[in-house]
This record gives structure tokens, sequence and C-alpha cells, in this order.
């Protein structure tokens, strides 16, 4: 489960476009990050994707991706054009395509290789969701098929496109969005498939267009509820609602680390085997089964565009480090696998993030305000350098990373000299250990 944010510049402190993604996925699902330059194709190729080929274009946009390590497409991304695009999972009533297809992030991946704005990649999604229809296994270790809603913005506007089969919607966004795993159009959009009131109709999902509404007629009820989409999704337009017209990076990167309107300093994840936070803990299943994997936060100025990654799970015990395109990025292992390995930075951080769940508010607390200092003076230092020369402000990356390396490994050292004594429930332990356990075995 995921939850994508935006604020257009009337919204914001400084007059810019933000943007901010959570991926939550299986925790045993390493996410990485991967920078793509921009290319020229010969005529007559062709792409593979996550399950399908399909023809290439002539020429595909510099990106910056952050993926599941096993899926061709991404979670969230950003072109050179300042396009950024993050997805969701949709469960409808409309059946799954039997045959492998076009998954959600390929949708994703593609658009920002093919779009110089906003608008243009909604044109691209849906000519290709026109063409190819959304089918596939999207879940690790297991089945799972869903549809999906994107978050898309640039500099100037953003857009809302949610998807059920071949069917779509999409809204243009007036100042602050957000959206969850749910359906959040409802009888008004501004685009939308030629037959979408015509399919519901035809299944006696509603009688005509005057009593049709997108969201109700087309959404799956039981994943839709235990996904808590409608609580999270609520809870992030507060929070940039709580904000308008004074947001910052900053605001935005609190947002993705929210874990409710409740949690206070003794907060932990241990407690419960249902319900979703914004900045999602996995727990014993069935349905708390997904973590924060990764998390990105977009400054999107119309000259220079600039970037916060974690490249790591869980944000509230990672650190945002900031990425301009056209610079390499600072070291080959944010590139994961799903076995355990210590070259890994997302791996690393795990190491950091497993031990700290063992106390979770006690262990936090070892290093949390450090941790928020060290962040924002990378944020603070990363916008004050944004007009600087590109290899200076890839000079600024690297070191960020480098910095924030030896600050996590300083913190588990920390935590295991502290020596806290576990305080977690059998069941939120015995996840967890499982999860060490597999990826620990596993072969990459």
């Amino acid at each position: 489960m995921c939850d994508t944010i935006v604020a257009l510049g009337r919204a914001t402190a400084d007059g810019v476009t933000l943007f901010g993604k959570n991926s939550d996925r299986n925790p045993r699902e390493a996410h990485g990050l991967v920078r793509i330059p921009a290319a020229q194709h010969a005529p007559g190729a062709t792409v593979k994707c996550t399950y399908i080929e399909i023809p290439q274009v002539e020429r595909t946009c510099e990106v910056l991706l952050s993926k599941p390590f096993w899926i061709w497409g991404a979670e969230m991304g950003v072109n050179e054009h300042g396009v950024a695009i993050g997805n969701e999972a949709l469960f409808t009533k409309v059946p799954h395509e039997k045959e492998p297809s076009l998954i959600g992030m390929d949708f994703l991946r593609l658009a920002l290789e093919r779009s110089a704005t906003a608008r243009q990649a909604v044109d691209v999604i849906t000519g290709l969701l026109a063409v190819y229809g959304q089918a596939g296994n999207c879940g690790y270790g297991g089945k799972l098929f869903y549809h999906n809603s994107f978050l898309i913005a640039d500099p100037q506007e953003a857009w809302v496109l949610e998807t059920a089969g071949r069917q779509w919607a999409a809204e243009h966004v007036e100042d602050v969005r957000s959206i969850s795993n749910r359906i959040t159009i409802g009888d008004h959009w501004d685009l939308a498939s030629a037959d979408l009131v015509a399919y519901a109709v035809d299944r006696g999902w509603c009688r005509s267009r005057r009593d049709f509404h997108f969201g109700r007629c087309y959404s799956d009820w039981l994943y839709t509820r235990f996904s808590d989409a409608t609580r999270r999704q609520c809870r992030t337009t507060a929070l940039l609602e709580a904000r308008r017209g004074k947001l910052t990076v900053a605001d935005l990167m609190q947002i993705l680390r929210d874990h409710g309107p409740h949690a206070g300093p003794n907060w932990t994840p241990a407690r419960g085997l249902t319900g979703a936070t914004v900045c999602a803990h996995a727990s014993f299943g069935p349905i708390r089964i997904s973590q924060t994997t990764g998390s990105l936060v977009s400054h999107l100025a119309a000259d220079v565009q600039t970037h916060f990654v974690t490249a790591t799970a869980a944000p509230c015990t990672a650190l945002f480090k900031p990425v301009w395109l056209g610079a390499d990025l600072p070291e080959a292992s944010l590139e994961p696998t799903g076995a355990y390995d210590e070259a890994c930075l997302f791996w690393r951080h795990e190491a950091l993030h497993w031990e700290t769940l063992r106390n979770y508010p006690a262990g936090l607390a070892l290093y949390n305000e450090e941790r928020a200092s060290l962040e924002q003076r990378f944020v603070q230092g990363a916008l004050a350098r944004r007009h600087q020369p590109l290899a200076e402000r890839a000079a600024y990356t690297a070191a960020c990373f480098a910095e924030a390396d030896a600050a996590e490994a300083s913190w588990r050292k920390r935590l295991a000299a502290a020596r806290l004594p576990e305080r977690r429930s059998f069941y939120h332990a015995w996840a967890w250990r499982s999860v060490e356990r597999d990826v620990r075995r596993a072969v990459g």
C-alpha cells in the first residue's frame, strides 16, 4: 500500500511545486535507486518491460527511478523535464486480464521516459492502457494483482489518473492533492475513457450518468477497506491543508513519516495487527503485510529540480538525501537484490531499522534528534546549491550519502551498546524475525 502527495506552487512557501511518495511493499522486497540517461533508439527497436516487449520510441528521457529490485518499472520517479509520478494499487470490480501485460510500475517508467509534461504523461499512460491493458502479478514472493492510479506533477501543474482495467478518469489538481489505495474521483472529472459510464451501466453498477460515481461504482469494497486507504488519504489531505500556503520540502518529508494523529513519543509499530499509517510498518499478517520500502520528495522548480531520496525503507528511521538528474548516483550499491548484503545501502539501513524495531520508542530516541538535524542541513544545503554547477552539486550529493551512511553506522553501534530491553508483542517480533531470517538466507 502507498501514499502520494502534491502541492502546487500556490500552496507552498516558495511558490514551487512539491511532490512526495512512499512506496509500501513486502518488507523482503528491497527497493533500489536507478538513474537511466536519455537515449536515442533505432527504428524498429523494442523495450522489454516486466512481462512483455513493446515498441520503443525514438528518444527516451533521462529518468531517476525508485523501484522494487525485480520489476522493470518503478513505484515512483522523475525525469529531466521535472515530471514526477507516483503510482498506487487500486482494487476494483473489473476482472483482471489473464495474460500478463503492462503493470502499473511499467506505465510509470514508460510515461517518465516519453513525456515532457504531466499532461503528456496522462496521454502516454492512457494510450498504452488502450493498446495493452494492464495485467500481471505485482507481488513479491506471492500473488498480488491490482489496477493502478497515478499522481503526476510537473513544475506547472498536476493530474490524478485512476484506472480500472482499461477504463480510466483523470482530474486536474487545483492546489494540494493526495491519493492512496482507493479511487478518489467521484462524479466529476476532466478527462475519461469513452465508455467509462456505459461500462458501469451495462454491469448494473449504476443506472445512468446521473447516479454514476467512479469510486462507488468500480471499487472492490473488501480490499479497499482493509488497505485502510480512506483513513490514510484523509490524513495526508488534512496535513497538506493544515500547511496550505506554507508547505516546504521538510513538511512533505514529515507527512511521509506520519504515524497518525495520536502518535506521540511512546508510539510503537509493535501494537495491533490491523490498521496502516502513512509511514507503513509491517507486522504479523494477513493485513499488515506492507512496509514503506522507499520514499521520495521532489522540489519541482521550473529551472532546476532537486530531489530527496531515502534509498532505504522506513523513512522514520532514515535520512532523505539530495540528488540531481544529469549526474551519476554516488554509489553502485543503490541497486539491491532480495538477499541481505552489507555492501548495499538498502540492507545496511535495514540492519539499523531491525535493531530499532526491537524497542522502537527507546531505540529511535537514541538517534532521532541527530537524524533530524543532519537531514535539515542536507535539505538547506541542497536548496542553497541548486544553481551551482552540476559537478559541485554531484559532489554535495556524494558527501551527503557518505555522511548519512557513517551516521547510520554509528547509530547501529549506539543501539548495540545500549542493550535496550525488547518491547514488542510476540506476533510482531515473530513477523520481523522471519523477515530478517529470510533475507539473510536468501541468495542474491
